[in-house]
């Protein structure tokens, strides 16, 4: 169904949902994926777009958290290991193994990365994804050709996962249609409607036409992340007394940085936070830093002294820091992490934490975006109880992902990309727009792997609403390169406009908004 279709049937809707899911990130989707699949009836709401926030900010890995285990917290690393490999299981066409090298400046530190390395390919049991190894200094300059070569003694080789979350997040809506769900974007919860001091829905306002709706609910799940405190206010919570933010800052850089085929993983900076530098859609994403930050904001800015760490760490390790100009875009993340007192939000645990508040109102917060099914299932077990739901088990640790593999094999003269492959089984479907209509099948922009007929495809089956929808979202060309996506959002606008039957003047002030917003992923200074 198109949004408009959906926005129909929700307003024609008197019967209570079994679960509403306030929240279109990873938890959220995650949770509402899980009840859909239990055979709950699921609706989920979003005030922007899915994915909009630290969802689609992360470092693109799916891991189990090598600093996790050097802060022993092993439930973590074990519950992240195993979801990692069923994530490689359930979605081989977002997910793949990545292989990493530790480089060791001492020869002390081969021996010690290389057992706690060793540990955490132990830990991964039948679900490894490689085995860990000591590499000579030549073996290490070889897996990283742009690695500063200066006092190098060796390295050590691992291997852990990698994804693109927003196209993660985007097959997770997918998925939830598909197990009979409903997802829709630009819907804000604006209260909870509670009876008898229990919370039996939620208040909300679409968007775009500013209708509101009433959502009643058998249970209410807040997975909104950093925003989780505004929601718990609903519910008379007081800000401030539940989560501690940090933001946590990348850098895209052209290939030349890091022409290899592996990644670079630096155990301990400065603030104490592991440092990667990985190949990513034909460019080195490098990241991330952890400063903690007293002001939730949907569109968190890279702060200067994040800039100045993340230069002096790639000069360090890649041999000279970037140019502002050949910085192809920055983007910055909150996390939102349960406050403990006197400890700093680089040490805090990333373990998730659910809530159930006297009203009934369940909150899910923490967590990281590999653990995402397993907070989701967490998330249903607490709300079907809350709820007094039918007791069904999960079905979601082996269950294949929308689009999970192709349906029809290619045409032995094409190939499959690493851009095209997030698509899985819809790629012929896809590749289809550009038989129909063969101007669709130019690049938005030369610099970007991206065609005007992901423009439609965004539009037409993913929910796709605004230039940044589909810029930043559904193609990930603002997060690669943001002058070219600049470049390319005319074109959007006028595709958007056109799928979309949107007015002139709309997609001149949607283009505007998302040049004023894309210029902030630029560097300047």
């Amino acid at each position: 169904m198109t949004r408009e279709e959906i926005l129909k049937q929700l307003g024609r809707e008197t019967r209570p949902w079994d679960v509403v899911v306030v929240g279109g990130g990873a938890t959220g989707l995650g949770a509402a994926v899980e009840a859909a699949c239990r055979g709950y009836r699921t609706l989920l709401i979003e005030r922007f777009d899915f994915a909009k926030a630290t969802s689609s900010r992360s470092t693109k890995l799916v891991h189990g958290g090598v600093r996790y285990l050097q802060q022993l917290n092993l439930t973590l690393v074990l519950d992240a290991l195993r979801e990692r490999g069923h994530m490689l299981r359930n979605a081989p066409h977002l997910v793949h193994d990545l292989s990493f090298v530790v480089p060791a400046y001492s020869y002390a530190a081969l021996p010690y990365y290389g057992l706690g390395l060793k540990i955490y390919e132990q830990l991964s049991g039948r679900l490894s994804l490689g085995r860990s190894e000591l590499l000579s200094r030549e073996e290490t300059l070889e897996k990283l050709p742009g690695l500063n070569a200066n006092g190098l003694r060796g390295g050590i080789l691992y291997h852990d996962g990698q994804f693109d979350d927003a196209r993660y997040a985007i097959t997770l809506l997918r998925t939830l249609q598909d197990a009979g769900g409903v997802g829709i974007n630009y819907v804000e919860a604006a209260g909870l409607i509670q009876r008898g001091g229990k919370t039996i829905g939620v208040r909300t306002r679409e968007r775009e036409q500013g209708a509101d709706f009433e959502f009643l609910a058998k249970v209410v799940v807040n997975a909104t992340g950093a925003q989780a405190e505004e929601m718990l206010a609903f519910d008379g919570r007081p800000r401030g007394s539940l989560l501690m933010v940090s933001q946590g800052t990348h850098f895209v850089l052209p290939r030349s940085f890091l022409p290899g085929d592996a990644a670079l993983m630096v155990p301990r900076t400065a603030d104490g936070r592991v440092l990667f530098a990985i190949p990513w859609h034909g460019a080195t994403l490098v990241g991330t830093t952890d400063e903690p930050v007293d002001r939730v904001t949907v569109e968190p800015r890279s702060l200067r002294a994040e800039r100045e760490f993340l230069r002096e760490h790639i000069a360090r390790y890649l041999k000279r820091a970037p140019a502002a100009t050949e910085i192809l875009s920055v983007w910055s993340g909150l996390r939102p992490l349960v406050r403990k007192k006197g400890v700093s939000s680089a040490r805090l645990p990333r373990n998730h934490t659910i809530l159930v508040s006297p009203s009934g109102l369940v909150t899910v917060i923490g967590g990281k975006w590999t653990t995402y099914r397993r907070m989701g299932q967490d998330a249903i077990d607490r709300a079907a109880r809350i709820g007094a739901l039918p007791e069904r088990k999960s079905t979601t640790l082996a269950m294949k992902l929308h689009g999970w593999t192709l349906d029809a094999p290619l045409n032995a003269k094409e190939s499959c990309g690493e851009w095209e492959r997030v698509y899985g089984s819809d790629l012929p479907k896809l590749r289809e727009l550009s038989a129909q209509e063969p101007g669709l099948e130019a690049l938005l922009d030369p610099r970007l792997p991206f065609r005007r007929r992901e423009v439609v495809w965004a539009a037409r089956r993913e929910m796709a609403r605004t230039v940044e929808d589909v810029l930043a979202r559904r193609t990930r060309a603002l997060f690669l390169d943001a002058r070219a996506a600049i470049q390319a959002a005319p074109d959007v606008a006028r595709l958007l406009a056109e799928e979309l039957h949107r007015s002139a003047s709309w997609m001149q002030k949607d283009l505007l908004e998302f040049t004023e917003l894309a210029q902030g992923y630029l560097v300047v200074d």
